[in-house]
């Protein structure tokens, strides 16, 4: 089994509950990736090959999901997915590409512009970066604070026409239109302002820190 950065990804794909409990004893081998932080190979859904880097599926009620945003902000807030929903929304049929080399073409994705949640809590002197955490209590990422408030990063709360499920990271996740997949942190549970970009669990696994993806994302973004 190849174990380089593709292979590694490859190999950390998990495909939801149901069919987990199916496999069983099938993943027994993959135990010796739990250093990596990867789960096991299932099959699954909706074209999407679904990563956890804690070896499960997080999971929050939507009525108790809240979204913690602090550090350098003029004001600290805790928003729940209902105000998430009350803020304007923003849509976009964009392409989901992961580092790993599989691409979902024309996802539809719903949610608040990160920077409208920025805003909200306020961005205080100081600040150039944004850290997000998860719920997992092991994933993170980051972004400068320019990427941050590009109109094409979101928090959404819907995407292939429904809510986002667990298995997609929701009820709420960051997605990150010009980056790869896995800058697009899932079970988004924290946004903190910070002084400077934080590598963030992939970036530590030897990512880049700047996931543009550039051409091959329909839009051309390329670092800049």
């Amino acid at each position: 089994m190849v174990l380089g950065m593709a292979g590694a990804g490859l190999v950390g794909i998990l495909w939801g509950s149901k069919a987990q409990r199916l496999m069983g004893s099938a993943l027994s081998p993959l135990t010796a990736l739990d250093g990596l932080g990867l789960s096991g190979i299932l099959p699954g859904a909706n074209r999407f090959r679904i990563y956890s880097v804690v070896g499960f599926l997080p999971s929050v009620r939507p009525v108790d999901y809240r979204l913690r945003v602090d550090g350098l902000v003029n004001q600290p807030i805790e928003l729940s997915l209902a105000d998430l929903q009350a803020m304007p929304a923003t849509t976009l049929h964009r392409d989901f590409q992961c580092v790993t080399g599989w691409r979902v073409p024309k996802v539809a994705w719903k949610g608040v512009q990160l920077r409208q949640v920025l805003e909200r809590a306020g961005i205080a002197s100081g600040a150039t970066a944004v850290s997000f955490g998860s719920f997992d209590g092991t994933y993170s990422e980051s972004l400068t604070l320019d990427q941050a408030q590009r109109d094409d990063v979101m928090v959404a709360y819907d995407m292939l026409g429904a809510p986002v499920t667990t298995e997609h990271g929701g009820p709420v996740r960051l997605y990150v239109a010009p980056m790869y997949g896995y800058k697009s942190c899932k079970w988004l549970s924290h946004v903190r302002l910070v002084d400077r970009v934080q590598p963030g669990y992939w970036e530590e696994q030897g990512y880049a820190v700047d996931g543009w993806v550039g051409r091959s994302n329909g839009r051309g973004d390329v670092a800049t």
